[in-house]
């Protein structure tokens, strides 16, 4: 309250600006949801009083055993994700995430396996529509959503993340229905693995459903194999009982089609609330139709144009290392918005007649080139774009320096010393340039795509200034550029090794050479006249056609 007070004052006198900056802000006590042990602790009790509460649903077993054997199960699958997945670990929110997802999955197969039982209960006791109540129990256990989780996790997480629950909620769904079920367990697995390996790179949203199709024939395979369909055939054979055959096909198929839209339909839920963007979102966010985009195009033509070709050098990059390349381009393509401020300032949307930092002293150019990154959060934060946006537009400068500028500066600073021992101004009354400055604010890269596209976006930039393009002088930019990146220590910070950045640089390579190619140079037909046509002697034989590189 009294900083609110402070503020007026200073706005009244001119000494604040009464507009504050959008910033996102991080509380503590989310910091603590996020990484406090107490939080993780809770995440596991809850699930493991969920799992019991499954478990003593049925008393026809001895339930107390079954409990043992899943927190058995349990304590491995902890093992399993702190060992392998040690970032899904750290985060509690991933945590909750990958076994929420998977309690949800077991509470909807024990609905179903109860209701399947259910049916038989009440045709059975030697009445005569005991056969009925057979099949109704074979369709109800034929609609399980064996790849609910497998699918959930694969899509938002990755393979490895589709893997783990595949295998883990068909340990505990075998345990959750009666007691170890052999049969469960093997069509759990074997279609939790086939959802898995369809969805290795999902991209659209078709892809969900033909990853549900191929489970549903998985699931209708199975139990032709293990005797869910079979029994019916052979009746069948006699030519009574197509019908039931038909309908528990359809219902095996139907059940991975049912469970692939549920996933679908269920993933922006999850987006959202775990702020996790997958390969879907990025290809939505991909349209180039977005205000700000738009607003490039007409007030920054040069910086759209710039961050088209950042775009191209970052997704083939990030595909050269197995990266996300759909992230790479969408990031690509926002990482300079804030140059929307003043476009004018930067080199590539300057007029040929008039250079506005030459009017400015070099730590005002600094501060104005510098200031790019803050107004695109701003910006980024107006529109409500995502956080990954937002994070490589913090990060794309590192805290790397304003070279050209810096150097400027000590020009000055020197010719100012020179011209002081003729004047005789005193040595601490020039100015002193501090590198600090010139430097941008940071963060450095934190991930592996917000590094690829910062190298991207200075190859870039200094690509534009070479006279005669070469395979040589572009092999020696890419090589400057990265061994300048690396012993500043902009590239510390992110999860890229050495190998990664040599495919990396590689990439970059073949990219510019294919972007930046030369052209052979055709004669003028204008200039050429008819009788010089006429007077040239034709060749005794057929002339060599220079190689036409592809536009």
């Amino acid at each position: 309250m009294l900083g609110f007070f402070e503020r007026q004052r200073l706005v009244k006198k001119g000494l604040c600006s009464s507009k504050l900056r959008r910033r996102r802000t991080e509380s503590e006590w989310l910091q603590t949801l996020e990484h406090g042990p107490l939080a993780k602790v809770a995440i596991f009790v809850a699930f493991i009083v969920g799992l019991a509460a499954l478990i003593y649903s049925d008393m026809r077993t001895q339930p107390m055993e079954k409990v043992f054997i899943a927190v058995l199960i349990f304590l491995t699958a902890l093992a399993q994700i702190w060992i392998n997945h040690p970032k899904t670990f750290e985060r509690n929110s991933r945590v909750l995430l990958v076994f929420g997802v998977m309690l949800l999955h077991l509470v909807i197969v024990k609905m179903i396996l109860v209701t399947a039982d259910n049916q038989l209960l009440r045709g059975s006791g030697g009445s005569p529509d005991a056969l009925s109540a057979l099949e109704r129990q074979q369709l109800w256990r034929l609609a399980v959503p064996y790849a609910f989780a497998p699918l959930v996790l694969s899509v938002l997480l990755g393979k490895n993340h589709g893997i783990y629950a595949a295998t883990f909620v068909s340990l505990w769904g075998a345990i959750v229905y009666r007691g170890i079920d052999p049969i469960f367990l093997v069509m759990s697995l074997i279609c939790g693995f086939i959802a898995v390996f369809i969805t290795l790179d999902v991209r659209r949203r078709s892809r969900l459903v033909r990853a549900g199709l191929f489970v549903g024939l998985s699931t209708w395979i199975l139990a032709l194999i293990f005797g869910l369909i079979g029994p019916i055939i052979w009746e069948s054979i006699g030519g009574t009982h197509w019908q039931i055959l038909g309908l528990q096909s359809l219902v095996a198929v139907g059940s991975g089609i049912i469970t692939a839209f549920m996933v679908s339909g269920a993933l922006p839920l999850f987006e959202s609330t775990f702020r996790i963007t997958t390969n879907i979102s990025w290809l939505e966010q991909a349209d180039l139709n977005h205000p700000l985009l738009k607003r490039l195009v007409i007030e920054a033509p040069g910086t759209y144009h710039h961050s088209l070709v950042v775009a191209n050098l970052a997704e083939a990059a990030a595909e050269a290392i197995g990266a996300s390349a759909s992230m790479c381009r969408v990031c690509s393509y926002f990482h300079d918005i804030g140059k929307l401020v003043k476009p004018e300032y930067f080199t590539e949307n300057m007029r040929r007649d008039r250079n506005p930092h030459d009017e400015l002293a070099p730590t005002m150019s600094a501060l104005i080139i510098i200031a790019h990154v803050k107004e695109g959060v701003d910006l980024a934060l107006k529109h409500g774009l995502n956080q990954e946006i937002i994070d490589v537009i913090q990060q794309h400068h590192g805290t790397s320096l304003v070279f050209f500028f810096y150097k400027r500066a000590l020009q000055q600073q020197e010719d100012a010393r020179a011209g002081g021992k003729i004047m005789n101004i005193r040595e601490e009354d020039i100015p002193e340039v501090r590198e600090e400055s010139f430097r941008y604010s940071g963060p450095r890269p934190q991930t592996r795509e917000a590094a690829i596209i910062s190298l991207a976006d200075c190859i870039e930039s200094a690509s534009r200034s070479l006279d005669r393009v070469t395979p040589q002088k572009i092999d020696q930019l890419v090589s400057d550029i990265i061994e300048k990146r690396l012993l500043d220590g902009q590239l510390k910070e992110c999860d890229l090794t050495m190998r990664e950045l040599e495919e990396v640089a590689e990439s970059f390579r073949r990219t510019l050479q294919s972007m930046m190619h030369s052209r052979v140079a055709y004669p003028d037909s204008r200039t050429e006249s008819r009788s010089d046509r006429r007077d040239t002697p034709m060749p005794t034989s057929r002339p060599t056609v220079p190689p036409v590189s592809a536009a």
